[in-house]
């Protein structure tokens, strides 16, 4: 579990449910989850914690740079821990699945095309969308892991 630390060098008193949360996005086998995935985690690990103050918690932590909140498209936000590493994202439409992946020609080309223009990036995402293997194949996924039923 994180301790007090973690969150007092970004700025935020340490609580209960920012410790729970944050232990919950460093232990979770899912890397892409969204509020109420949160939510349903302490739920099921039997922690009062309210979906209201799991949003705000979420936000909170966006703010102080501890997660990154994305917005793909036909789905809701998603928060990943921000491990200062950059990546890219490619989301199946049809299963939801987030997959990351990093090109550095993908990423020279960028930086080519921006000192062309005389442009300095000062941040940039690419989301690719389209089907993953596993639905062109089988209809259903073969990357998501089976969540067990209890």
């Amino acid at each position: 579990m994180p301790d007090k630390s973690d969150l007092k060098k970004v700025g935020l008193k340490t609580t209960v449910p920012r410790l729970k949360i944050l232990s919950l996005l460093e232990l979770s086998d899912q890397r892409h989850l969204t509020a109420e995935d949160v939510y349903r985690q302490l739920l099921d690990a039997d922690e009062d914690i309210g979906l209201a103050t799991v949003y705000r918690v979420l936000t909170q932590f966006e703010g102080a740079g501890l997660v990154i909140r994305h917005h793909f498209e036909g789905g809701s936000s998603v928060f990943e821990l921000n491990e200062g590493k950059h990546h890219d994202h490619m989301v199946c439409v049809e299963c939801g699945e987030v997959f990351e992946f990093f090109d550095s020609r993908i990423e020279d080309r960028q930086k080519q095309v921006a000192e062309e223009s005389d442009f300095v990036i000062d941040d940039h995402s690419l989301y690719l969308y389209g089907v993953c293997g596993g639905m062109k194949k089988n209809g259903k996924c073969s990357k998501k892991k089976l969540k067990a039923k209890s």
